[in-house]
């Protein structure tokens, strides 16, 4: 085992579990802290950091072999996160169009309209084609997909590097 190549694993691994749980930190506060509801593809960005987190302190812990197996799979998560935020800013720009059941809600039997009229009073719907939030320009689905790419990338050259 090469002692300069066990390092740079470690030292991937504890910056990807830490890059992924400032990215899920700063969106949970944003939701919770600062009301801004995600919608469905919002939700599905999160997904690679979920996996990435855990993946990334496994590569720290974890032997030279598992280490490569863990950033690996945590490069491609986040290679789909960033196609998943790359669609999401299309949409969002208007460039092609976003989900057909983003925005959701559920419908309501004929017996409950009044209830579900009542519901949406209450409810916000989000709209995966708005952005809800944009920061120098780019949306955070923008900046979701160049981070994720980012992180990918990393991961994914340490774990090749012989």
């Amino acid at each position: 085992m090469n002692v300069a190549s066990a390092l740079r694993l470690k030292k991937v691994g504890l910056w990807l579990a830490l890059a992924s749980a400032l990215i899920l930190g700063a969106v949970l506060t944003l939701q919770y802290g600062y009301g801004y509801a995600p919608c469905k593809l919002c939700l599905t960005e999160r997904l690679p950091y979920y996996a990435a987190l855990p993946l990334g302190l496994a590569a720290l812990f974890a032997p030279e072999r598992f280490a490569r197996l863990a950033l690996g799979l945590a490069a491609l998560g986040l290679l789909y996160g960033a196609g998943i935020g790359i669609y999401h800013a299309g949409a969002e720009w208007g460039f092609w169009p976003g989900p057909s059941d983003c925005g959701g809600g559920t419908g309501a039997n004929p017996g409950q309209v009044a209830d579900f009229l009542n519901a949406l009073q209450t409810t916000k719907v989000v709209d995966c084609s708005v952005a809800a939030l944009r920061v120098l320009g780019v949306s955070l689905a923008g900046w979701n997909a160049a981070a994720s790419f980012v992180l990918a990338s990393l991961a994914g050259t340490t774990a090749a590097r012989p």
